[in-house]
């Protein structure tokens, strides 16, 4: 799938010392030629890094999508620092860098952007174990920034207002390496873009945001300034398209739209039944997710939704066990004690593949998996009645992203009279899927070596039930 792809990790010396300089030819005629696009960007989950199925992040699809449209290998370059990645593109060492550069007023001087294709807003991010400032001239210790970031523009205008303002230049570390360093106490503060702080916040579960330090900003792709705007015209009509075609709504939905609702307390127990209840559980979510074909981190995150790992829980539904399997589909999937810790979880994977193959072939991953989730929760048949809604809402019905709109309108009298099968709490499964992909997330993320760390934190906002 991803044999296309050329990765140039950082440290290896770069083959380019200068893109060829063109004479008769375009820029883009030039790319097509040599059937390569070289792109610079950065090790993050908001732009580009190595899952277990391959490279992923929102900037590794976009440009693999534009790459594959110019029909041209994908080459990316990893610089060694921020100050590596600016100048690669300055010097006009890459055709593009594509790695969540902000668009300032400074930048706009040394680059042309591509059109917008993300807002953030700058943050200033403190650990809660400590004090909150108010503002920028309450700051009580070390704030450390990327060198030649946004960020560091954004404290040098600061400053004209606030002339005590200090502030770490770190020309090395990457914007997660100095949240990973406000949350172990290292340091005090730091300021990171809105996007990052979501998906790193879940791990890193005791940073905070103080206050915004900006408006909201716009992402996008710079390229060198030059005369030849033949590679600039390509890169604003992919932007126009899959954002008519709604592939760029998709993407920022499948990186981001899980994240947004950040639960403290509950990411806290959830890292700490990893290190006290999955343990005993483990062996059959592997065993039953490898029988069915799926990934065992995805079925134990069900069913952490489900029960948090507890073998004996019931609901007042009469649902029961780990993966919450009603009496029918216990019998239907050959369970004959629900309670049974591995029978429920050997069901629960069973089911949820059944329900998986009958999810339509026009709905492809990840979104056939996140209706079949959906599926798993409300019913199939709520859930081909939501897809129906989203049709007539005029979205597609083969989209997560428009069929999790869709599903809370099935407990309105005025849409669900409309639907074959009735009232249901449409908004359940929506938040059901959230939590399971942000759970899944955070497993992937313990399971491929990193340590959990329980967070230091004060006992006042950690009001555990003794019973979860």
């Amino acid at each position: 799938m991803f044999l296309s792809l050329a990765v140039v990790i950082a440290g290896i010396i770069f083959a380019f010392n200068y893109l060829p300089k063109l004479s008769s030819v375009s820029l883009l005629e030039q790319i097509k030629n040599d059937g390569q696009l070289i792109i610079a960007t950065r090790n993050s989950p908001t732009t580009y890094y190595e899952d277990a199925d391959g490279p992923a992040g929102l900037e590794y699809e976009m440009a693999k999508m534009f790459a594959d449209d110019l029909g041209v290998e994908l080459t990316l370059l990893i610089p060694d620092s921020f100050d590596d990645l600016l100048d690669k593109v300055a010097n006009n060492q890459v055709h593009i860098a594509a790695a969540g550069l902000t668009i300032t007023k400074g930048r706009e001087k040394i680059f042309q952007f591509g059109p917008a294709y993300q807002e953030i807003t700058e943050q200033l991010v403190y650990n809660i174990a400590n004090k909150r400032p108010r503002n920028m001239a309450k700051l009580d210790g070390t704030l450390e920034v990327v060198a030649n970031s946004s960020h560091e523009e954004r404290l040098k205008q600061l400053k004209q207002s606030i002339p005590d303002l200090s502030w770490k230049s770190n020309h090395q570390m990457e914007s997660e390496e100095l949240l990973q360093m406000v949350s172990e106490n290292i340091i005090e503060y730091t300021i990171a873009d809105s996007n990052e702080l979501s998906l790193n916040q879940r791990f890193l579960i005791n940073l905070r945001v103080a206050f915004d330090v900006s408006e909201p900003q716009s992402l996008a792709w710079a390229m060198p300034k030059t005369s030849d705007k033949s590679l600039f015209i390509a890169v604003q009509k992919f932007f126009r398209k899959i954002k008519e075609n709604g592939e760029l709504r998709r993407l920022l939905e499948r990186n981001y739209g899980h994240v947004e609702d950040f639960d403290y307390v509950g990411t806290k127990i959830f890292m700490r039944h990893i290190e006290t209840r999955l343990p005993a559980y483990r062996d059959f979510f592997e065993q039953a997710a490898k029988q069915h074909d799926l990934d065992w981190r995805l079925i134990a995150a069900m069913g952490y939704q489900e029960s948090h790992w507890d073998p004996d829980a019931v609901s007042p539904t009469g649902v029961r066990g780990i993966m919450m399997l009603t009496l029918k589909t216990a019998k239907d999937m050959g369970i004959k004690n629900r309670l049974d810790p591995e029978s429920s979880i050997r069901g629960g994977a069973k089911y949820f593949k059944k329900t998986l193959g009958r999810i339509d072939k026009e709905v492809t991953e990840p979104d056939n998996i996140w209706m079949a989730m959906a599926a798993y929760n409300v019913g199939f048949y709520h859930l081909q009645d939501a897809r129906k809604i989203t049709k007539k809402l005029g979205k597609d019905p083969n989209l997560w992203i428009d069929v999790k709109t869709a599903l809370p309108l099935l407990a309105k009298r005025k849409w669900y009279k409309q639907t074959r099968y009735g009232y249901a709490r449409g908004w359940e499964p929506v938040r059901y899927v959230e939590n399971i992909r942000s759970y899944y997330d955070i497993l992937k993320w313990v399971d491929e070596g990193d340590d959990v760390e329980p967070a230091t934190v004060p006992e006042e906002f950690l009001k555990i039930p003794n019973s979860l």
